[in-house]
């Protein structure tokens, strides 16, 4: 026996489900044929290897470079772009 299918009470979501059903029909009735997707380009190993080895020190090797005062203008700065009034 199959399993009636609810319905969504909230109004939003109700009108959500009806654009989908009412869309998926349309979309049988004027399907296109598919594409096959390009395939992924191939990735030169050494530049793969390489970014990663930089990837790896960069925030770490950043770090020790910085004096304390450095870190600190440079966290105070990234503080006040996260809690600043955005317009």
């Amino acid at each position: 026996m199959q399993k009636k299918r609810t319905r969504p009470r909230d109004a939003s979501l109700r009108a959500l489900d009806i654009v989908r059903h009412a869309t998926s029909e349309d979309e049988e009735e004027q399907a296109e044929p598919k594409t096959e997707p390009e395939p992924p380009r191939a990735k030169d190993p050494a530049a793969v290897a390489l970014g990663r080895k930089g990837g790896l020190k960069g925030g770490k090797a950043r770090a020790a470079a910085l004096s304390p005062e450095e870190r600190s203008a440079i966290a105070k700065k990234a503080a006040k772009a996260r809690w600043s009034a955005k317009e």
